[in-house]
């Protein structure tokens, strides 16, 4: 099936982000690219289905790079592709693809016309590329990404990263996507929730129900997340949460929109 072609037959298209970075795992760095591409993953109906972090070792992206493409349909990479010493990621996807690395000649006439005269060493790690891999446009600043296979190597800048998220989209196979609503409780503990709940999700196997408690000045309660892809068993499940919870003697639900 073509890039950008929607599955017709309603299979799930699911990816994988790996998170590259001991700046991460040191707490120094705030991740928020992995919400940034759920979000926009799930816009094409791609389900993200899992996320790790690990450090800047080779043998430890490799490993995870190679354990995660085997397994989703795509993987989404962040951070390494920087000019220093540490920005190894590409050297760790050629790796795990058993390709060599080389400079791609646009990456370079890109370098030149920003920075002009010679390139130093450490820039002209930027425009290094796995044989065999394409070009993810960056249309904020510095050099592009790259994919090969089913992997996007992206920047770990949150706004340049967000750019080069423009130039994944159109070549996705996408699915449907996934509608999400909201039933609200408020003055009830998930202690008294969790049986009607539980009932309604056995009901549905096909669709994912989630509590999420909230405690603040102005009282405590859940928010019950549904989600599924086919929008009137959606709207029905809804229903059906609501009236189970108040055969439950739960009171104070209302149904909110849900992003």
């Amino acid at each position: 099936m073509a890039s950008g072609e929607a599955d017709g037959g309603g299979a799930r298209v699911t990816a994988a982000v790996l998170i590259i970075g001991d700046e991460i795992l040191s707490g120094r760095t705030q991740d928020t690219n992995l919400r940034d591409i759920a979000r926009y993953l799930g816009t094409f109906g791609v389900d993200l289905a899992e996320a790790r972090v690990v450090p800047d070792v080779q043998a430890e992206i490799v490993a995870a790079l190679n354990a995660l493409r085997e397994r989703y349909d795509y993987v989404v990479t962040t951070g390494g592709i920087g000019p220093t010493h540490d920005d190894i990621t590409a050297d760790a996807v050629a790796a795990a693809f058993d390709t060599e690395l080389y400079e791609h000649p646009d990456i370079l006439a890109l370098m030149q016309a920003r920075w002009g005269g010679e390139l130093n060493a450490a820039r002209r790690r930027m425009a290094r590329v796995p044989v065999g891999g394409d070009l993810v446009k960056n249309p904020v600043q510095g050099p592009p990404g790259f994919t090969i296979g089913n992997v996007f190597v992206l920047a770990g800048v949150p706004q340049i990263m967000r750019g080069m998220l423009e130039d994944v989209g159109p070549r996705l196979r996408t699915g449907a996507v996934t509608i999400s609503r909201t039933v609200r409780v408020e003055g009830s503990g998930e202690g008294a929730i969790a049986a009607p709940l539980e009932a309604v999700a056995k009901a549905h196997p096909a669709m994912s129900l989630g509590s999420y408690p909230f405690f603040g000045p102005e009282g405590y309660g859940s928010n019950l997340v549904l989600r599924g892809r086919d929008a009137a068993e959606v709207a029905a499940t809804v229903e059906e949460l609501k009236a189970a919870l108040g055969e439950a003697g739960i009171a104070n639900v209302r149904d909110v929109e849900s992003v």
